[in-house]
């Protein structure tokens, strides 16, 4: 797309072929397909069909896991959704 961002669901170029187009080994296209899956950003089916997940996130996994130990202490400790997103905004800016 013209944007640069590709859509859920939307089929990404074969390995072969995206090796092709920027001139590296298959085998790193593949090393970096297998880690967009491992994080949850693609889809791979049979056949060597690979899509952008319709679940990606733009966070990787360590990120949402951080994210989801965050969430359930500040739960834990019964700090409101609002407190707590203002906790995390002020700790952005230090």
């Amino acid at each position: 797309m013209s944007s640069g961002r590709l859509l859920p669901e939307e089929r990404l170029p074969s390995v072969g072929q995206l090796a092709r187009d920027l001139a590296v080994a298959p085998g790193t296209v593949a090393r970096a397909y297998r880690s967009l899956e491992s994080d949850g950003f693609v889809t791979a089916r049979p056949g060597g069909v690979t899509r952008v997940s319709p679940h990606a996130s733009p966070a990787s996994a360590r990120v949402l896991s951080a994210a989801r130990t965050f969430s359930a202490e500040c739960a834990r400790v019964d700090l409101s959704a609002d407190d707590t997103v203002r906790l995390l905004r002020a700790m952005w800016g230090s």
